[in-house]
């Protein structure tokens, strides 16, 4: 089902809060990493309003939707999402980072806030989800597991290793976005360790795999209706993005994949997001 101007308006203005509560959060905490949930914000935010069942009302619900953010260091943008669907209040954001806060640099796993797995080690995210998803179904649950990787990430063996078990297992449930920006933090992916054609990759597992510009917003919603459909295998989904979208001076740097914009660096940025 395509989206109304009405749906396409609301993920719009959904990202846009997502950039400028990021942006506040890590210089709040003058530590975190603004660069990926930056680029993340359109498919995110689209993820979070169309496709991913999560709100208060579903909260314990045992057969809802659950998401395992593997690239945990972009959980700025998670966070801003939670409090967006009203699983936390916006006003908690400010303790992003913060001694004593739920909000911790990366995410720590909380059935009160719908958080579902702890993050932040590198690689684990997809053998977490197709665990969840083989678990999910064996349960007779209906829902849909859904992991956030990232191109960094799958320079990880151990993501292979679940997409081999993912395709054996033919866990139709399943479905994978990977933030592909081409950016780590120790530079260009291509030149620290390329991971080529991820969606070459991901079919030849025996996955159903696409790609998309992450930033727009009705081909992100299509993939994932798309995946919704896709009953026999896993599906995947490479979402090509800008690390730092929507801030000039952030756009495609690697310098801000984990540093904090100071006041004025704050300013500039949340003038140019209007």
């Amino acid at each position: 089902m395509t989206l109304s101007n009405k749906q396409i308006q609301a993920i719009e203005t959904a990202a846009h809060q997502v950039r400028v509560d990021v942006l506040r959060m890590v210089n709040a905490a003058t530590c975190g990493h603004p660069g990926g949930p930056l680029g993340m914000a359109d498919f995110m935010s689209t993820l979070f309003l169309e496709h991913f069942n999560l709100d208060p009302s579903t909260l314990h619900d045992p057969d809802r939707d659950r998401l395992i953010l593997g690239n945990g260091h972009t959980c700025a943008g998670y966070y801003a999402l939670l409090a967006y669907k009203g699983l936390i209040s916006r006003d908690e954001l400010m303790t992003f980072r913060k001694f004593g806060s739920r909000l911790q640099g990366h995410p720590h796993r909380n059935a009160d806030m719908g958080i579902d797995f702890s993050t932040g080690s590198l690689g684990n995210s997809l053998s977490v989800a197709t665990g969840m998803a083989l678990g999910a179904r064996l349960a007779g649950y209906e829902n849909r597991i859904f992991s956030i990787s990232s191109d960094g990430e799958s320079q990880e063996g151990q993501i292979w290793e679940a997409a081999t078990s993912a395709a054996h297992y033919r866990l139709g449930n399943l479905t994978v976005i990977v933030d592909f920006n081409n950016i780590q933090i120790d530079g260009v992916m291509r030149q620290v360790m390329d991971v080529r054609d991820l969606r070459a990759k991901y079919e030849a597992f025996g996955w159903h795999a696409m790609d998309v510009n992450g930033h727009d917003i009705l081909a992100v919603h299509d993939a994932l209706e798309t995946a919704h459909n896709v009953t026999d295998r896993p599906s995947a989904i490479i979402a090509h993005t800008i690390i730092g979208k929507g801030v000039s001076f952030m756009e495609n740097q690697s310098s801000w994949h984990g540093v904090a914009p100071n006041d004025e660096q704050l300013k500039l940025a949340l003038a140019e997001l209007g």
